[in-house]
């Protein structure tokens, strides 16, 4: 955990620490937790904390690593040092390293700032071109998912696709199976224009290359989830026969981001995220100001994409 000298992240550790799901490392000010600790009479015996301004021999060995990753991108040696200060470099090292895990970060960070070092340093998955962010809204119709919610601004017809399938994939190592809708304001070709193009184009790709996955669009949003409307209207989409969606990747960042906001606080649902898609390894950047309860989901996360990853690898 990055941000681990404040209350949350505390909190969410030693959470994480008493049920099991979790060996957290935290990383921040040796002092300013110990601090903490004793101010709110949190029990942490047994977590490892590592404080980088004491760890000068790991930070140089990490300066040398990244220099060499980032030297052809304009990073000196001395900008590689001064960078390993920060806990973000730190942890996406670690974690490039095998060090640890998985990576949490972002409580009391901007979301370009928290993803900047786990991009430069882990990376994107060699299959894809993009990362995604995708949040889970828990309604009482069950759970929905949104993407992408917090990284590409105006997907075109390739990076939906990507999208589209990195979402897919997470939601089966949660044992859920995806119905996707391809979201507009058009309806199967109803309004053909430049800004449904890349919906109608991703669409098509996704249902010829996974012909088994459940995806159709372009469709409206309440379309998607009216199974009477579906039945009624478009008996021959691959959604009316499973039931409607369950998932719904949308044509901007601005609708996405509105969206799954806009149902979490209408509905009084619970929502987990954001779930970073299409990295190397596990990395996983909060809200600004996440709940406790928040950043433990996201650990749990992290956690499952960890056992996935080291599966693969195995």
């Amino acid at each position: 955990f990055g941000d681990a000298d404040t209350y949350k992240i505390l909190k969410a550790a030693q959470i994480l620490h008493e049920e099991g799901t979790a060996i957290p490392i935290l990383l921040g000010n040796r002092e300013k937790i110990a601090r903490l600790v004793t101010e709110n009479e949190m029990d942490l015996d047994g977590i490892q904390i590592i404080d980088p301004y004491e760890e000068e021999e790991a930070r140089m060995r990490y300066a040398k690593i990244l220099h060499k990753k980032r030297k052809r991108k304009g990073m000196s040696l001395h900008d590689a040092q001064k960078a390993m200060r920060d806990r973000n470099y730190f942890g996406a090292m670690m974690v490039e390293l095998g060090e640890g895990d998985a990576f949490v970060a972002g409580l009391t960070k901007n979301y370009p700032d928290s993803i900047r070092p786990a991009l430069q340093i882990i990376g994107r998955r060699e299959d894809v071109h993009t990362v995604a962010g995708m949040h889970i809204v828990r309604t009482k119709n069950g759970p929905y998912f949104f993407a992408d919610t917090t990284i590409n601004k105006n997907p075109t017809a390739d990076q939906l696709f990507e999208i589209a399938r990195m979402t897919s994939e997470q939601m089966k190592a949660f044992n859920v199976k995806p119905r996707i809708a391809m979201l507009s304001y058009s309806n199967f070709g109803s309004n053909i224009d430049e800004n449904t193009q890349p919906i109608i184009e991703a669409t098509a790709r996704l249902q010829k290359t996974f012909p088994e996955m459940i995806v159709d669009g372009d469709i409206q949003a309440n379309v998607a989830v009216r199974q009477d409307i579906l039945e009624e209207n478009y008996d021959f989409s691959t959604l009316t026969k499973a039931g409607g969606a369950n998932t719904f990747i949308f044509p901007n960042l601005m609708s996405g981001n509105i969206a799954y906001k806009l149902t979490s606080e209408i509905s009084q649902s619970e929502t987990i995220g954001p779930i970073l898609l299409g990295m190397k390894k596990p990395v996983h950047i909060l809200q600004l100001g996440s709940s406790v309860r928040e950043i433990v989901n996201i650990a749990a996360i992290a956690v499952v994409d960890a056992q996935m990853w080291k599966e693969v690898k195995a």
